[in-house]
């Protein structure tokens, strides 16, 4: 497949929460019996090729030639999987090579991002390490990629996942902010006229304190009102309320190169609401109904002018 930035000019990003992308092993340091053959999900590996390939299928919808340059993935669980995805299934011909964490999350999901090695070169990468406040549990590590892309320009890019709202989101917003403040302490150190892209699941709205933070900071959330063309006002649905909780932020030097945001949410990632009304992401899951769907989260897109 021919790359977009040879195609047009352009650099394309795609943000995916990939709701549990697990395999069917079982890791002995981490929670993660419920995604085994003999586990509550019933998890098989027809279900996990199943998964792969509808991953892979989100990403390549999410461009009409070429495929995307920069894929940052949320909730994938190890190496292994990565293989598999950018191997083996949908996307084996699409050339991407892959760098992911290796966090102390106890479910042991972690951050990756794929890269086409023709449109993008990474030079160094890093795990930016959380130290957890009290009582808080072992979260995410943020993977750090400096590169260069096909032009010359080097980009920073932090891919996040920032903790849930479990036990309610007041009591863990200081959590969030924690991730909040460890990725802008290094961006701080960078160049003014860096150019900086930080990217992921943020698990917080806009105007919620850890962006709006990040915003003082000098960064730019391109996606805050990104939309869909059928239906989608955010990339989450909870309750029937949309919720934009994945963001793309980047630097003053890369804000004027947005050529577009928005929420590919083609058809066939949708499924009619029929509690709320209106549609939703058909995910893999409705609680421990397996449907073969392909996540909860809608994949984010931002596209920019070289």
């Amino acid at each position: 497949m021919f790359l977009s930035l040879l195609l047009t000019g352009f650099l394309t990003l795609v943000e995916l929460n990939c709701e549990n992308m697990f395999d069917c092993q079982h890791d002995s340091l981490k929670d993660d019996v419920e995604w085994m053959p003999d586990g509550k999900r019933k998890w098989t590996p027809a279900r996990y090729w199943r998964k792969l390939n509808h991953i892979g299928q989100e990403i390549l919808s999410c461009q009409q030639e070429g495929v995307p340059d920069l894929v940052a993935l949320v909730e994938v669980e190890n190496d292994s999987c990565l293989f598999d995805l950018t191997r083996r299934s949908l996307l084996r011909g699409a050339g991407y090579e892959y760098l992911m964490t290796q966090s102390p999350d106890v479910r042991g999901i972690d951050v990756a991002l794929l890269y086409q090695p023709m449109a993008f070169r990474p030079i160094c990468y890093d795990y930016l390490d959380v130290t957890p406040l009290e009582g808080m549990r072992p979260t995410r590590d943020i993977l750090y990629v400096k590169g260069e892309t096909l032009r010359g320009d080097t980009l920073h890019i932090f891919v996040v996942h920032a903790p849930s709202r479990f036990g309610g989101e007041k009591q863990s917003r200081p959590n969030r902010q924690l991730v909040a403040d460890r990725v802008m302490g290094v961006v701080r150190q960078l160049p003014a006229e860096a150019k900086v892209i930080i990217v992921g699941d943020f698990n917080d709205g806009a105007t919620d304190s850890a962006l709006r933070f990040m915003e003082k900071g000098g960064m730019h959330n391109v996606t805050a009102k990104a939309t869909g063309a059928h239906g989608a006002k955010a990339t989450y649905r909870y309750q029937g309320v949309w919720q934009s909780i994945d963001h793309v932020f980047v630097s003053t030097a890369l804000a004027d190169c947005i050529d577009k945001a928005f929420i590919n949410d083609a058809p066939f990632l949708l499924e009619e609401d029929k509690k709320y009304g209106g549609v939703k992401p058909l995910r893999t899951f409705n609680g421990y109904r397996y449907q073969r769907g392909f996540s909860d989260h809608l994949p984010l897109v931002v596209r920019f002018r070289n």
